[in-house]
């Protein structure tokens, strides 16, 4: 086959979120670095989706902690919310700053009910902004233990966008909660399973775990730990991988990688 006649790889969404007439629900777990930003993003996308007459996002973020000294500079926070529950803290201004209507839960993202998952933990779109390996294989598990569940729900969980990084690097990984029906295309080549990112980089993600899992204590340790700008720029590149993929219907892919010491981006190709 001639190289101008190859056809490419891409994702098409879950068609039930094509041109959906209710808000898409999303979970965001995490509200520190990466999440407080993320979540600003996503508003912003929101803005332009319902601008366009699309309905646009309903968003609940999980989030244990509260916002210490050391979270200011890389995270969306100020003097004024210290003591305050990161999740309480953002949405709360999300929502006066927007018009939104977003919740949060203070609590840890997990089942309640046994093995079931509780109703205000289903969402079309779960996006996970975890500083730990384990928290992404409990979540991994939990999706996985539901694939064949809920298949009606109109929350089921279809996509699950993963953050993750170092001190100057971190990627951003998009994958299916099962398999999405795919159109026939003479296009393109359409992939109806996108893997996550316990499956296809497990064995790193384990050996990449710190073996002191110790918080930074100041905001200089902080700093020196990740850079400055990591979370803002992998936040924002994630939230244009979502919109793009809702207001096109396909995306060729997957995620990316991010390295902003040398300033380069490299996509993950479906």
């Amino acid at each position: 086959m001639s190289k101008s006649t190859q056809r490419t790889k891409v994702h098409f969404i879950q068609n039930s979120l094509l041109n959906p007439t209710n808000p898409i629900s999303m979970i965001v777990v995490g509200g520190g670095g990466t999440g407080s930003h993320f979540l600003h993003a996503i508003a912003r996308a929101d803005l332009a989706l319902t601008a366009m007459d699309h309905p646009g996002f309903r968003v609940t973020v999980f989030d244990p902690d509260k916002v210490e000294l050391p979270n200011m500079g890389r995270s969306e926070f100020n003097r004024n919310y210290i003591e305050i529950n990161k999740a309480v803290a953002l949405v709360s201004h999300i929502n006066r700053s927007y018009g939104t209507n977003w919740k949060a839960v203070p609590h840890a993202y997990e089942p309640l009910n046994g093995s079931r998952l509780s109703e205000d933990r289903l969402a079309n779109l779960i996006v996970s902004c975890v500083d730990t390996v384990s928290t992404r294989f409990s979540i991994a598990k939990m999706l996985s233990g539901i694939k064949d569940s809920y298949q009606f729900h109109r929350d089921r969980p279809v996509y699950w966008l993963d953050f993750g990084n170092s001190k100057y690097t971190g990627q951003a990984i998009l994958s299916t909660t099962a398999t999405v029906a795919q159109p026939k295309s003479k296009k393109f080549i359409p992939v109806a399973d996108l893997p996550t990112v316990t499956e296809e980089f497990g064995e790193l993600l384990k050996n990449s775990e710190k073996a002191d899992p110790t918080p930074s204590c100041s905001m200089l340790q902080s700093l020196n730990e990740q850079s400055l700008y990591i979370n803002s720029a992998l936040a924002n590149c994630g939230a244009s991988l979502l919109q793009q993929l809702l207001e096109k219907g396909y995306t060729p892919y997957r995620g990316f990688f991010m390295n902003l010491e040398n300033f380069r981006t490299e996509p993950i190709p479906v």
